[in-house]
């Protein structure tokens, strides 16, 4: 890396199809937002050749919308593919957001890739959520490299930000995070500020000066060697630290000199096994440029140090039934097996599923199984359905490149697949396969909506239901008990997004309203109730009178009805219509309009008429001594309460049980994780948490994760229960 001569490729880097999936490098771009990510793959994209300096894709001048406005702004809350060619590789570049919203994203991202990029700001650091992204990828072995942007602010400090990235990325070993180049600078400015103007190979002892606009290579003069000296010395050596030769270390300790060679190959074997993660630098072009700083040394790595799908583990196969499948790594001659990495609809030709094969060859026009399975908690049916794909095309920026095939290990855009979902798998229509899911981000940001009006309400159903086969980390929910509809997101970034897909692509006008949580009624003691159903106006009337006694319950025992008539007072025939009164009258709510449980009620008496009386009177009855009762007796309002685990920075865990306290949480116990973190479990009202997502980000500066889980209902303070009541009967 370091020593080979590039020119401007031109045409060359329009990527089509690979032919073979050593050809290909699938790398996903990670940050926060303004990084400088999507700058970088413009960049990148510049070097390669696939735009010009006027921003036009070179295919017939026709002007990319690549950097239109709109688009840009699309791309910063999803994710992206722009592919490339350079050298010879197809290397598929994966775009990501940077907004913690929009995580869901990220992970298609980090799926959809063998390798990941990190991007760091010279000038803004490393983020909390950068980190936690970083600790994901070393926890499956993905092999990483550090990208320094934005070396032209005033504060940068290309040096320091390393140092950082060390400290930060390298754990225990803070002698795998090194650099293999450091900026050359320029004559100082006005304001004292030299800018950066090329690079110096440490590997190579080259200069690489890209002041005007065309990489151009030189020898160091003699005051630059101590430097480079020094960094090299230290990156030999933690290249030869990672070395698959154990020989190595001693053979240079003893004063034998390594060759460049070996160096650049045992560099390229630690990094694609994930054990040695190289620091560079990069910069976009200027105007009228050609090359970006750094980008032909970035792009030297990805190709020459990243790896191939071949080296890259399929995920977890099996038969629809969840028999276990066997595949070869990447063959394209295996079976079919691919997944829908991201759903998007086009406004010209409908749905468009981003994919990555992992097996096999997929081919235009070919009918395939689409299989989606285990997200039915979020508002996806599972499916097994046979769909015949419409074109393939590789993307760049809104246009689609139209291709014959795709082999394993390369990502395309597949069209017109109706039933595909985000996560689906594709595979032959005679050998239907599952893919083992990646793990999505569970929603905790309820957002309740319901239709503008009428027509609205006419498509309602419809716009949610494509707004989550593209979104699997949004969860629609009916809830029974509120009758709400419930988006549940990751943030108010990714509800907004929501709410501007279904006006904008749907066309579906909602209003969001209050969230409410499931409450529930139930007696504070014992009380008696009468229930007298008597009508007479002509023929047949109606008569029924029953007693009932009503008793608290431990709680989750739900409703017990229990018959303790004797004598005959009520019909035998009649001790069914009561209890479905009493329980028709429970799920009504006797106080607020909440549900009553945890309640034994037992009839006691009765009276009945030879010719008046009737199912449906005794039901009226039953209803009307359960609301007589309730009206004499202490009626508690049970909240659901949640059993709630936040992951937090151990600088941060003061403030965060201290909200939680404020929240009516009662913390259970703390406990040591790695990495400097703290588990905090505690019991919380929900009522307390419908926006704890957006808070605790906020008060964690974006570095704490949580989940909760349903623990049980339990009696609200008389103050809050009181104010709950007051607005039901105001309601009514």
């Amino acid at each position: 890396m370091g020593d080979k001569a590039h020119t401007h490729p031109g045409a060359a880097g329009r990527a089509q199809a690979a032919d073979h999936p050593a050809s290909v490098r699938n790398v996903v771009l990670v940050g926060h937002s303004g990084s400088g990510k999507t700058t970088l793959v413009e960049a990148l994209a510049l070097t390669a050749g696939a735009v010009n300096r006027a921003g036009r894709v070179e295919d017939g001048g026709t002007v990319s919308d690549y950097d239109d406005i709109e688009h840009r702004q699309q791309r910063s809350v999803q994710l992206s593919l722009v592919p490339l060619e350079w050298d010879g590789i197809k290397v598929n570049l994966l775009d990501t957001p940077g907004y913690a919203d929009f995580v869901g994203e990220l992970r298609a991202g980090l799926r959809a890739a063998d390798a990941a990029l990190f991007v760091v700001s010279a000038s803004d650091g490393v983020d909390g959520s950068t980190r936690m992204v970083w600790d994901e990828c070393a926890a499956v072995g993905m092999p990483r490299a550090i990208v320094v942007t934005h070396l032209e602010a005033a504060r940068a400090d290309f040096e320091e930000m390393t140092r950082v990235c060390a400290e930060t990325f390298g754990g225990d070993d803070p002698d795998a995070v090194l650099p293999l180049y450091l900026p050359l600078h320029g004559p100082e400015g006005p304001d004292g500020h030299a800018p950066v103007t090329g690079l110096t190979g440490l590997l190579s002892r080259k200069l690489f000066d890209y002041s005007t606009g065309e990489r151009k290579e030189s020898e160091p003069g003699e005051d630059q060697l101590p430097l480079i000296e020094e960094a090299r010395g230290r990156l030999i050596e933690g290249i030869i630290a990672e070395s698959e030769d154990e020989t190595l270390m001693d053979r240079y300790l003893g004063g034998e000199q390594v060759d460049v060679e070996t160096l650049i190959e045992d560099l390229e074997r630690a990094v694609a096994r994930g054990v040695f993660f190289p620091v560079l630098a990069a910069a976009p072009a200027a105007d009228g440029a050609r090359q970006g700083l750094g980008t032909v040394e970035l792009l030297e790595l990805v190709t020459g140090g990243f790896p191939t799908p071949l080296e890259h583990g399929t995920p977890s196969v099996t038969t629809v039934d969840g028999r276990p499948r066997e595949l070869k790594p990447c063959d394209p001659d295996a079976p079919l097996v691919a997944e829908v990495v991201k759903t998007s609809s086009d406004p010209y030709v409908g749905r468009l599923s981003l994919i990555r094969l992992f097996s096999g060859t997929l081919r235009a026009d070919q009918t395939v199984h689409v299989s989606g399975h285990g997200l039915a908690d979020r508002g996806h049916e599972d499916h097994d359905v046979d769909e015949r794909i419409g074109a393939l095309s590789t993307p760049f920026g809104k246009q689609q490149r139209p291709v014959s095939h795709v082999i394993a290990g390369d990502l395309a855009c597949v069209a017109k697949l109706s039933r595909a979902e985000t996560g689906d798998t594709l595979s032959a229509k005679d050998d239907p396969l599952l893919m083992e899911p990646w793990e999505m981000p569970d929603p905790l940001l309820p957002l309740a909506i319901q239709a503008h009006s009428k027509p609205d309400e006419d498509k309602l159903s419809q716009g949610l239901s494509r707004l989550v086969a593209e979104d699997p980390t949004m969860r629609l929910e009916q809830n029974q008990d509120t009758h709400q509809v419930v988006l549940w997101c990751l943030g108010e970034a990714h509800a907004d997004v929501a709410l501007e897909r279904l006006r904008s692509r749907y066309g579906v006008q909602v209003d969001v309203v209050p969230h409410r949580v499931s409450l529930r009624e139930t007696f504070g003691g014992k009380a008696a109730g009468r229930g007298r159903h008597v009508k007479q106006s002509g023929g047949h009337g109606q008569f029924a009178i029953c007693e009932i006694e009503v008793e608290p319950l431990p709680n989750g025992s739900g409703i017990e009805f229990v018959d303790k008539v004797v004598g005959g007072a009520v019909p035998r025939q009649f001790i069914p219509s009561v209890e479905k009164g009493v329980r028709a009258q429970a799920v009504k709510g006797v106080a607020a309009g909440h549900p009553l449980i945890d309640v034994r009620v037992t009839l006691l008496d009765g009276k009945a008429h030879s010719v008046d009386s009737s199912d449906a009177a005794f039901q009226t009855a039953g209803a009307l001594a359960l609301r007589e009762a309730a009206a004499d007796a202490k009626i508690h309002l049970l909240e659901p309460v949640a059993e709630v685990s936040v992951l937090v920075g151990d600088d941060y865990v003061g403030p965060v049980m201290s909200d939680l306290s404020g929240r009516r949480g009662r913390v259970l116990g703390t406990e040591q994780s790695p990495g400097g973190r703290t588990l905090i479990k505690a019991e919380v009202p929900e009522i307390e948490i419908g926006r704890y997502a957006v808070d605790l980000r906020s008060l964690s500066h974006g570095t704490a994760q949580f989940s909760r889980q349903y623990a049980r209902h339990e009696p609200m303070p008389p103050n809050v229960a009181e104010r709950v009541k007051e607005e039901a009967r105001t309601a009514s």
